[in-house]
């Protein structure tokens, strides 16, 4: 056994252990070399979906389709669950720009902020721009709002353990599920490395153009959630751009990881809990810990 493949068998059993089924993905952007995990299996993709959506609307910007100064209201959002941030837990109309919501929705991960561009640039659109730009498994078919109905929000908070109990076991062999928010025929939806290939066109554009790659690129940077995988790819020499996604029993991040020499990883990790309980901080945890050893590796190849 080739230590590459030693190393994947290591960190399928630790993710095993650690109570996740994992779809991994690490590139190095440079090279191409690779090293992944089922990277590709389809799952709901949460709020990872906020990256295709700001590409979409800053090329339609970039494109005279829209203007990121225009403002808009903004209605108070419907969020009643810990948790969302921004205009989600606003109780009051706003008034944003385009530009603002880009921030929000993305840098901040804001349903609401979300939704306002969703209705700007409808889930259709923005799969039509991401095939206008050569980029494919990646399917939009709703914006958030949807994200808001699952079992946990119907129950009280003694009982979301159930929620979860439910998200792991009403699946089916043909990733179809009882919760149609975790359905990969209705749900929006991603591979690893899907948004691997997504992050390689936003990091080394040709396709998309440099402009809008450069602004989706700093909206990453300046993600603001940084308890999963941002512990085990930040430090002085490097810098690390990301989006999360969290779902009932699914816990995603993508990134990229730029190193002060000059190299670079893009990252996805996708997950599903087998655990029925909402807080893990330990899984955050896992999570990194293999996608930091599948980086590891590829750096010393």
């Amino acid at each position: 056994m080739t230590t590459t493949e030693a190393l994947l068998r290591e960190t399928r059993r630790q993710l095993h252990d650690g109570g996740l089924r994992g779809c991994l993905l690490v590139r190095d952007l440079h090279t191409g070399e690779e090293l992944g995990i089922d990277p590709d299996t389809q799952l709901p993709a949460a709020s990872l979906v906020k990256v295709p959506l700001a590409l979409a609307t800053a090329e339609r910007i970039r494109r005279g389709e829209l203007d990121g100064a225009t403002r808009l209201d903004v209605p108070p959002g419907r969020i009643t669950t810990p948790g969302p941030t921004g205009l989600s837990r606003f109780r009051h109309p706003a008034r944003v720009a385009v530009d603002d919501l880009l921030y929000l929705s993305t840098s901040v991960s804001d349903g609401t902020a979300a939704d306002a561009l969703f209705d700007l640039t409808p889930p259709a659109r923005v799969a039509a721009v991401l095939h206008e730009l050569g980029l494919r498994g990646i399917t939009v078919r709703h914006g958030m709002l949807e994200l808001t109905d699952t079992p946990v929000e119907r129950l009280d908070a003694a009982e979301v353990h159930l929620a979860h109990a439910l998200a792991i076991d009403a699946g089916t062999s043909g990733r179809g599920h009882r919760v149609p928010q975790l359905d990969t025929t209705r749900a929006n939806t991603g591979s690893a490395r899907a948004y691997v290939e997504l992050l390689q066109a936003l990091w080394t554009p040709s396709e998309i153009h440099p402009d809008v790659a450069r602004r989706v690129r700093g909206l990453m940077a300046d993600n603001v959630l940084r308890h999963r995988l941002a512990p085990d790819f930040s430090s002085d020499a490097t810098t690390w751009s990301s989006k999360t996604g969290t779902l009932l029993n699914l816990r995603h991040e993508i990134g990229v990881v730029e190193h002060a020499d000059g190299q670079a990883f893009a990252v996805a990790v996708l997950t599903e809990s087998l655990v029925p309980a909402g807080s893990q901080p330990g899984a955050d945890a896992l999570m990194a810990q293999v996608a930091r050893r599948l980086r590891d590796h590829l750096r010393q190849l």
